[in-house]
């Protein structure tokens, strides 16, 4: 994992809860929430877990108010892209608009080398269902961030309904985008309680969804 990733994907393709989970897993400093488009699941609303494993939170609501989101995001949001002993994951919005926010970052950039741009795919949405779609996303996520795509998240999921052979199909058509982009499947997403054996390309990640269960469960 690079010293800064940088995570990206259409709306529920499940952005926010992969940086909690990297973020807890790598032990990262900060994480950076850009969303500012989607109101709901996203990784802002837990202030206290990362407050318990060490992690600085980075986002655009006014400080103990969870909604009241500003259009903007905090210039705390260069410090990793300043000092060089922080490592971060930024969580941005969803599709290419959510991308955008990016930008008033880029200026600080002066190591492209220390950074992943990763696109997340759920082949169960309809926007990355397909090769084409999925190539399409990646090119407007590219022209909004003014980054290149370093790798590939598979998600592929139904949450509780996921199959092994859900995962594995999604695997395939993201073997077919790594050929033609020249970028690797870098994770493997699988839900913690599912016992797959396949050997799934890429790191895996065994989600906890902590930022569902926040939402849904009101923390509990």
């Amino acid at each position: 994992m690079k010293r800064i990733t940088i995570i990206a994907g259409h709306y529920g393709s499940g952005k926010s809860e992969i940086s909690v989970n990297l973020a807890i897993d790598k032990k990262i400093d900060y994480i950076v929430d850009l969303d500012i488009i989607n109101p709901y699941f996203r990784s802002r609303a837990l202030q206290g877990l990362f407050d318990e494993h060490g992690i600085h939170l980075v986002e655009s609501t006014v400080k103990g108010m969870l909604n009241s989101d500003m259009p903007y995001v905090s210039g705390e949001g260069r410090i990793p892209f300043v000092n060089k002993d922080i490592t971060a994951i930024y969580d941005l919005g969803g599709t290419e608009n959510g991308a955008k926010i990016l930008i008033q970052f880029m200026d600080y950039v002066t190591d492209f080398e220390e950074i992943d741009f990763l696109a997340t795919i759920n082949i169960f949405r309809p926007e990355t269902a397909t090769k084409k779609d999925i190539l399409h996303t990646i090119t407007l996520l590219e022209a909004q961030t003014q980054l290149k795509v370093t790798g590939l998240i598979n998600n592929t999921n139904l949450i509780e309904e996921t199959t092994e052979q859900d995962v594995i199909n999604g695997e395939k058509i993201l073997l077919e985008v790594s050929k033609e982009l020249q970028v690797p499947i870098l994770y493997t997403v699988v839900e913690q309680h599912k016992e797959f054996t396949y050997p799934f390309v890429g790191e895996r990640i065994n989600l906890n969804r902590y930022v569902a269960r926040k939402w849904t469960l009101g923390g509990k």
